[in-house]
């Protein structure tokens, strides 16, 4: 594993955790990681000619689930850097040719000379420092077309101190430093700074965790 730009985050997962990221989550969920990330993806209301870029896409769980969604002209594009998630990502699409994998970082920029129907980053951008953040939306905002939509499925927003203590345990237990920043910020106002709007929330887990939709505005 190279050297970690963020010591003090989670987004940069060991080969260990890389190559048993799937089951660890499910063991970390209770069983309930795969049908929340399915209900996730059927309310981005994919259509069956998007393409998708999937930003720290890791193995290919998630753009499994909306290939699903897609025909023949559809098309997904992912990226991440981890040699345990690429091995994974490209064998599940070995036979698929509409989906393609980038080893890329996100949180630098980047220019694929391509934009996509909708750009989606699923428990990745909480773990970057605020001003690298600014660089992964920036990224977004590149590549997403006029009115595409910007899909981040994350921690929602709120008040760790009001939340059941054994919820808070777990939090506190399992989160980087930047996760108890990143619930206090206002998204939807950072967002929109960039040029996004018409925000569309969906929430799971107790409203602890939200499927956030921006538009990328047409003028």
């Amino acid at each position: 594993m190279t050297e970690k730009i963020y010591p003090e985050s989670g987004v940069e997962l060991s080969p260990f955790i890389s190559k048993n990221y799937d089951k660890l989550m499910n063991i970390l969920s209770m069983g309930f990681y795969h049908g929340f990330i399915k209900k996730a993806v059927a309310d981005m209301d994919i259509q069956p000619n998007d393409s998708i870029l999937d930003m720290g896409c890791g193995t290919g769980r998630n753009a499994f689930l909306m290939s699903s969604y897609l025909k023949e002209k559809g098309s997904i594009v992912g990226l991440d850097i981890s040699a345990e998630m690429e091995q994974q990502f490209t064998s599940k699409f070995s036979l698929d040719a509409r989906v393609d994998f980038i080893n890329m970082r996100i949180d630098q920029p980047f220019n694929l000379q391509q934009k996509f129907d909708k750009i989606f980053i699923s428990f990745a951008i909480h773990g970057f420092p605020h001003e690298t953040r600014s660089t992964v939306i920036k990224n977004a905002v590149k590549h997403v077309k006029l009115g595409g939509a910007f899909f981040i499925l994350d921690f929602a927003e709120f008040d760790m101190a009001a939340m059941p203590f054994h919820h808070r345990a777990v939090f506190k237990a399992v989160e980087c430093k930047y996760a108890f920043d990143y619930i206090k910020r206002d998204w939807k106002n950072i967002l929109s700074a960039f040029g996004f709007s018409t925000f569309i929330e969906e929430f799971y887990f107790k409203n602890y965790v939200r499927l956030l939709k921006a538009t990328k505005n047409e003028s």
